[in-house]
């Protein structure tokens, strides 16, 4: 280890992290997020890089891959500290296992890793790059981006752990109000609600404590309530209202 003279502080090799991009998704609360990147790929989202990086050159000839990677910061979770071992989803929240061996955002240096869908690279207003079936909460900021590379990224062999553990089908439904409100919305927008809705109920976002209770939840797609219920693992969308419908 050598000393920085100027600061006089030790030079551990540690250096400073910055955003480079700030994310834009459907997914404006934590609750109803899939777990893993690619389980709704009707989810789509935008990220708009910040200055100095929203140079074009910097972009050059990255719109020839259909994938990236995105490195990014679970900012929400930052308050909430990191956790030695956590309880995973895959295995139905009642065992432990360390945070290395589990995608929790409860890390040490909170930082998350995915694969997403690359669909443009928009140059309208600044520089940002459109992309699909993210797991992004919206306003994560992004940390880095690479292409993902098929022959290097996809490796033969590999193992799905605890989470290749099989879990019931999931059946979706919706309500005739329910689903009339999504092809409106649709018609007005472009955006596949009704498809995403079902897509996010399909992956089951209930905390595993409360699977087998019958009750009714909600979560919050861009500006849509989205309520539903569970019996008999038949997952009915209920309800969809406008955010502001409901202040």
């Amino acid at each position: 280890m050598t000393t920085d003279t100027k600061n006089n502080k030790p030079d551990t090799g540690v250096v400073d992290v910055c955003p480079i991009g700030v994310i834009r998704s459907c997914y404006t609360e934590k609750f109803g997020i899939p777990r893993q990147p690619g389980m709704a790929d009707k989810a789509r989202a935008r990220i708009e890089l910040l200055a100095p990086y929203d140079r074009e050159e910097m972009v050059k000839e990255l719109d020839v891959f259909s994938h990236i990677w995105v490195q990014f910061l679970f900012h929400d979770a930052i308050k909430e500290g990191w956790k030695p071992t956590v309880r995973p989803p895959g295995l139905g929240g009642r065992k432990r296992v360390g945070v290395f061996a589990s995608r929790s955002p409860h890390r040490p240096n909170h930082i998350g890793l995915s694969a997403v869908r690359l669909f443009e690279i928009d140059r309208k207003s600044g520089l940002s790059l459109l992309v699909g079936g993210g797991d992004f909460l919206d306003g994560t900021p992004v940390l880095d981006i690479k292409p993902y590379i098929p022959y290097s990224d996809s490796l033969d062999g590999a193992g799905p752990g605890y989470s290749g553990e099989n879990r019931a089908p999931v059946h979706v439904c919706f309500l005739k109000e329910a689903e009339r409100f999504c092809y409106q919305y649709e018609q007005e927008t472009g955006r596949e609600l009704s498809g995403l809705i079902s897509q996010v109920l399909r992956q089951d976002p209930r905390p595993a404590s409360q699977r087998g209770r019958k009750r009714s939840f909600g979560f919050r797609l861009w500006d849509i309530n989205i309520r539903w219920e569970v019996r008999n693992n038949v997952f009915t969308v209920v309800e969809c209202r406008r955010v502001q419908e409901l202040l």
